[in-house]
């Protein structure tokens, strides 16, 4: 991997790990508190950064494998099947043990993307956060992971 492509996947890991450290205390109050509206709001907004890092490094990725990136209405989806080895080169960017979680964040991305605030489901919700610092570590192991081997 050259060092043009390195430096660009280990700022956008960088902004993920951001992220989450800027909104930790935030994130961890909810294992204890039932959140307002307005912390739903913002905890969507956490999500729906989170899961676009993810697929901002992905991309990185493949274009440093010169795949092709989907450009159709359903490109989301496509990518995260292209992260488990369903691209030209069957290459796996991401563990298969984290595909449903993973996939759980992709869904809510599509939904925030359409949706009012009132829409939000804390119960839909707030699994995806609990578990948002284990997930990503589990990813980020495995960007590194693929970053030493590439």
């Amino acid at each position: 991997m050259d060092k043009n492509t390195k430096i660009k996947i280990s700022h956008e890991i960088l902004r993920i790990n951001k992220l989450l450290v800027d909104m930790k205390y935030f994130l961890d109050s909810f294992k204890t508190n039932f959140p307002d509206i307005v912390e739903i709001t913002a905890a969507a907004q956490v999500l729906h950064s989170f899961y676009n890092g993810i697929e901002s490094v992905t991309v990185l990725f493949f274009k440093h494998l010169n795949e092709k990136i989907p450009n159709n209405f359903k490109w989301h989806k496509t990518l995260f099947e292209m992260m488990f080895g369903d691209n030209s080169k069957n290459i796996r960017i991401v563990r298969d043990e984290i595909k449903k979680k993973l996939e759980r964040y992709l869904l809510f991305r599509h939904f925030i993307r359409h949706s009012y605030s009132s829409e939000l489901d804390w119960n839909y919700m707030s699994p995806l956060i609990i578990n948002l610092e284990d997930t990503w570590k589990i990813i980020k192991d495995d960007f590194d992971s693929f970053i030493k081997n590439n």
